[in-house]
């Protein structure tokens, strides 16, 4: 039995928030207070950091769930499988749909149920759910559709990473900078064909780390609202990731028995290009190699951090030749690796 990726899709929205938009913010500090200095020195200090030249928002009209379809679409249209045979339907998101200029999250139905009955799927026996993993979602969603197919409780799933962050980000807070919205989608399913997904690995860790990302307050103190916005320790996020990441991808790859001079990418999730890039020189540490060039495919500068759909969107743009001096072929090995909130690491070593 080998459980495969056998059709992906993603859907990325039209319109583009580029860093000079944000010269007209008004960033103040946790504290409410000023932050002294200049809106284009916080701008281009951000851009070295994090990579980030714009990112996609969607438009007022669509929701998580409407581009979470979108993407689906796709996915089964490149599977070529006909979407009444598939088993589950896992939707990994974190706020659900929040409407434009709205304040409250709309989850129920799930936003699984919503895109089943976008594709007009009649299957009862298609069950649909979501999953709130922090940005780590997807790939963990693509873990449990592996198992389920593994047990025989399914033959085919769909596995869906959707989010609109933008919805949910503090105008006053220099990390709205950081987030942008998105959809990619997988179908998974047994096949006949070699490869597939070889190893896996999740960890949670809370006993310190839980509250790293969280909900809080604007930063302007002079807003009397009862709104909540995406907030995090950046800091602590960037040295948790560091200490943690490379060895869950170690773990893993040992679990899979290949090695690392085999692997031909690593798709991790687009959080912050230096900090993904010290992960992944950390991990090749452990190994006493230096990082590979060209291993690591980068969307953030252009597409910014669409939490759970960093991974899919990567993972399609390069298989549908949307990278340039990028490619996957057949039997490479790739390893998928996401941190987030929880706090939550995982990794997954697959054969293309």
């Amino acid at each position: 039995m080998n459980i495969k990726i056998t059709g992906t899709g993603s859907y990325i929205p039209e319109t583009i928030e580029k860093n000079e938009d944000f010269y007209e913010h008004e960033f103040l500090n946790t504290d409410g207070s000023v932050i002294n200095s200049p809106n284009e020195v916080i701008v281009e200090k951000f851009k070295a950091i994090t990579g980030i030249k714009e990112r996609r928002y969607a438009t007022p009209d669509l929701n998580t769930s409407d581009i979470a379809f979108f993407a689906a679409e796709k996915a089964i249209e490149n599977a070529q499988i006909n979407k009444e045979d598939l088993d589950y339907i896992i939707v990994a998101h974190n706020y659900g749909d929040i409407k434009h200029n709205t304040e409250q999250s709309d989850t129920v139905p799930s936003i699984a149920s919503r895109v089943k009955h976008l594709l007009k799927i009649q299957n009862s026996k298609c069950v649909g759910y979501d999953l709130l993993f922090g940005c780590p979602g997807w790939i963990e969603g693509v873990i449990q559709a592996n198992a389920f197919i593994k047990s025989g409780i399914a033959k085919k799933c769909l596995v869906i990473g959707a989010e609109t962050l933008s919805r949910i980000i503090d105008k006053h807070d220099r990390d709205s900078m950081i987030y942008s919205d998105g959809a990619g989608a997988v179908v998974i399913e047994n096949t006949n064909e070699p490869g597939g997904i070889i190893a896996h690995e999740t960890a949670t860790f809370t006993l310190n780390e839980a509250h790293f990302i969280y909900f809080g307050e604007t930063n302007n103190h002079d807003i009397n609202e009862k709104r909540r916005y995406i907030k995090m320790y950046g800091r602590k996020i960037y040295e948790f990731a560091l200490n943690n990441v490379p060895l869950a991808m170690k773990s893993c790859l040992e679990k899979s028995g290949i090695a690392i001079k085999d692997v031909k990418k690593i798709l991790i999730h687009q959080a912050n290009e230096k900090m993904d890039e010290a992960i992944v020189k950390r991990f090749y540490k452990l190994h006493n190699l230096d990082m590979p060039e060209n291993i690591m495919p980068m969307t953030i500068g252009k597409l910014g951090n669409s939490s759970v759909a960093t991974v899919p969107t990567l993972y399609d743009m390069i298989l549908k030749g949307a990278m340039q001096n990028q490619k996957i072929s057949k039997g490479d090995i790739v390893i998928f690796a996401s941190v987030g909130a929880g706090m939550n690491i995982n990794a997954i070593v697959y054969k293309h």
